[in-house]
């Protein structure tokens, strides 16, 4: 099968998604200027460098309420700075329950029953019981072909990383199991590692 996205695919469900996988996702915590607060999934998530650390995510989708994207970015835009929460597979609903498109004033760390923790350099709430979260400040807003594609990227100033899960000095994620996207409503866990040698060069 061939298809020009432009000229649509022609299947029950649009297979894009499903094409990049698995996607890590970046649980985004920002705070507004009245001090509400804002709590929600990205799967256009990733690191994008090591020095300094930066990471990126992208909106796709628009709010009557908000003039330039959803409330991530529009709080972001607005302070500076947002945290990057990790889901652990035990926290999926709870994740699961911060993607609806709930207005502008409810706070999804109470509606998914949350507990928030302050950060340490930035003026934001993390998720209290993430595996890791990445305090953020922003280094740029990039708008993308499209109604509302909205790429962020932030320099991380900040990590915490859950004491039970730094086993011998390692970050060991199979500890907790992190959630990643795949395509349409699928989700998976890593459980299973295995390694490679980088070759070394002739």
């Amino acid at each position: 099968m061939f298809y020009e996205p432009r000229n649509g695919h022609g299947l029950p469900h649009n297979p894009f998604n499903a094409l990049i996988t698995p996607r890590p996702i970046g649980w985004i915590s920002t705070r507004g200027t009245d001090g509400s607060e804002n709590l929600a999934p990205y799967s256009f998530f990733n690191g994008v460098s090591y020095a300094p650390p930066q990471v990126m995510f992208a909106s796709t989708a628009s709010k009557a309420d908000r003039t330039r994207g959803k409330d991530s970015v529009g709080n972001i835009i607005d302070t500076g700075v947002f945290c990057v929460n990790v889901v652990g597979f035990e926290m999926r609903d709870a994740m699961n329950a911060t993607s609806a498109p709930a207005p502008r004033d409810v706070d999804e760390f109470d509606l998914a029953g949350l507990e928030r923790a302050d950060c340490a350099t930035i003026a934001c709430s993390r998720v209290a019981a993430a595996p890791a979260s990445m305090e953020c400040k922003l280094v740029k807003v990039v708008d993308l072909p499209g109604e509302a594609n909205i790429v962020v990227f932030g320099e991380v100033t900040g990590i915490h990383l859950r004491d039970e899960y730094l086993i011998d000095g390692i970050f060991d994620v199979t500890k907790f199991q992190p959630l990643a996207r795949l395509g349409y409503r699928d989700y998976t866990a890593v459980s299973d590692l295995f390694s490679l040698d980088r070759p070394s060069a002739e």
